[in-house]
């Protein structure tokens, strides 16, 4: 056998022992490299999946309270404004519909019946006109129209007056919602007891911060009164030192709030909304800084408020039920446990 026989069979050999090392390892390097993306697709999937998470917890959950935006002119003064707010409340729009449709047509008829009356003096009744005075001092019939006239007048004033009053001081409902206000020197809290006896301190917003959150300056609040809209709510107002009032003019609302002293009242408001009003009751040096805030909400998103400020909502704790479908689960799906185990785990 030539040389050039013998080289060319031991590349042959050679040949042959590669490739059948190659198929023997074949299986193991096809193992790995299938095994070997998934590491990299979950690691790419993670800077991914990050922002996703970290979106849904700053994102508020279904039915989380969010505070509601004034609306311009509800609520609120108005530029130029020269009769009584909008209201929105049952006695604010009897109030209102008693003064528009009785008192100011009674006002202005008096006032022109005066006005002519004293033309008619003015002109019949001069030097000029009449120069031997009269010598008259009675006359049955004047003394009688003077007199009826303005009794009759004041039956009809009063009538409705009386039945206002009488709505506004009706007491509250059985299981109306109580909310306790006091007044501070130089600012409101406001108490629920019948959401766990939280209470929420309120105090003026610097007219820049106002403005930022898209307030009225002077009258926004950093926190709120939050009641519910449409229902009776039991409002008692008292004083922590000097004499305050708790008064809201597009709810036609005031109560003094006095040391040593509840006085209550009912109020209602008829639609959701933001609702300004201040202390008018001299209080101090700061009197002018007591701005009041109340936001009606639905009954859904006053409960959320209501846990949001770490209250209770019907006699049960806020968290409570979020936290018992994170138990039920596993414990319906876990296996049986020894009873030693079973005593075990209260103490643990």
């Amino acid at each position: 056998m030539s040389l050039a026989d013998t080289a060319r069979l031991a590349g042959n050999a050679i040949r042959t022992l590669g490739l059948a090392a190659a198929l023997s390892f074949a299986p193991a390097a096809m193992a790995a490299t299938a095994a070997a993306p998934a590491p990299a697709v979950s690691a790419s999937a993670a800077p991914a999946a990050a922002p996703a998470a970290e979106a849904a917890k700053a994102a508020p959950a279904d039915g989380a309270y969010v505070p509601m935006k004034p609306t311009a002119g509800k609520g609120m003064p108005v530029d130029g404004g020269v009769t009584f707010q909008d209201q929105y409340s049952p006695t604010g729009k009897q109030a209102l519909a008693m003064h528009d449709y009785i008192l100011l047509p009674i006002i202005v008829a008096i006032t022109f019946l005066v006005l002519v009356l004293l033309l008619v003096a003015m002109a019949k009744f001069n030097r000029r006109a009449n120069p031997v005075a009269s010598k008259t001092s009675h006359n049955t019939l004047i003394e009688v129209i003077w007199t009826l006239v303005p009794v009759l007048i004041l039956v009809v004033i009063a009538v409705p007056s009386i039945r206002l009053l009488a709505q506004q001081y009706k007491p509250a409902p059985k299981g109306a919602l109580t909310v306790k206000v006091t007044g501070y020197q130089w600012y409101w809290g406001y108490t629920y007891p019948d959401n766990g006896g939280f209470e929420v301190i309120s105090n003026m917003l610097p007219d820049e911060e106002a403005l930022k959150r898209g307030e009225p300056p002077q009258l926004g609040a950093d926190a709120r009164m939050v009641v519910p809209v449409g229902e009776p709510i039991r409002l008692q107002t008292t004083g922590s030192d000097v004499i305050h009032s708790f008064s809201v003019p597009s709810l036609w609302f005031k109560l003094d709030a006095v040391p040593g002293r509840i006085n209550e009242k009912v109020l209602i408001v008829n639609e959701p909304g933001v609702y300004y009003g201040q202390c008018s009751e001299l209080c101090g040096a700061r009197h002018g800084y007591m701005p009041i805030v109340v936001e009606a909400l639905p009954r859904p998103k006053f409960e959320a408020w209501v846990k949001a400020q770490g209250g209770t909502v019907g006699g049960a704790p806020a968290a409570a039920p979020a936290a018992a479908p994170a138990v039920t689960p596993a414990a319906a799906t876990a296996p049986a446990a020894p009873a030693a185990d079973a005593s075990a785990a209260p103490a643990a």
